[in-house]
């Protein structure tokens, strides 16, 4: 089976989440979801040439994704187990499965590259509301450049009004983008 057929994650395939906040400015992390890995897995390896079953082991729920080698029809499978999250116990099993499944055949994988986002206070709308900081603004990865390994060295996010509000530059001469 031929290796790096899966490509780099797109800017649009990348989605932001806040992970901290404080009144100083908050923090972002990247993430992609299902959908993401299936269109690619799609267009990677056609329909037909991969499948994904589940198990439950030891009351973990257990996704195996297989992709089919071409050359000699083998299913060749790899495995990851999901973890839960608060809302929808069962769905959150079964997506967090599959995702790190799927990142185990390198699916975004050049995601454990991304740096330490932080986006200062001036730059977001954090409010106090009934003793908690909140912040409604949504963030969007705007462009995406991988270098050599795959690892991320540009990157820009704006926010739901098209402000930069964090941009990353890391000189490397083999970039290639996922804009």
């Amino acid at each position: 089976m031929e290796t790096n057929l899966i490509r780099p994650l797109r800017a649009n395939e990348i989605e932001c989440r806040i992970s901290t906040m404080n009144a100083k400015g908050l923090t972002l992390l990247l993430y992609k979801d299902a959908r993401v890995d299936q269109r690619i897995l799609d267009e990677t390896f056609g329909a037909f040439g991969w499948k994904r079953t589940h198990q439950c082991i030891d009351g973990n729920l257990y996704c195996t994704v297989e992709i089919r080698d071409s050359k000699t029809g083998e299913w060749i499978a790899k495995q990851d187990v999901g973890s839960t999250s608060y809302a929808e116990k069962e769905k959150s099993q079964v997506s967090d499965s599959f995702k790190r499944a799927c990142f185990n055949w390198g699916i975004g994988r050049e995601l454990y590259s991304a740096p330490f986002i932080w986006i200062p206070a001036a730059k977001v709308n954090i409010q106090e509301k009934n003793g908690k900081l909140v912040c409604n603004d949504r963030f969007y990865v705007h462009y995406i450049a991988y270098g050599n390994d795959r690892e991320i060295v540009s990157l820009v996010i704006i926010n739901n009004n098209g402000e930069l509000v964090y941009e990353l530059k890391r000189f490397n001469s083999a970039a290639k983008s996922g804009a």
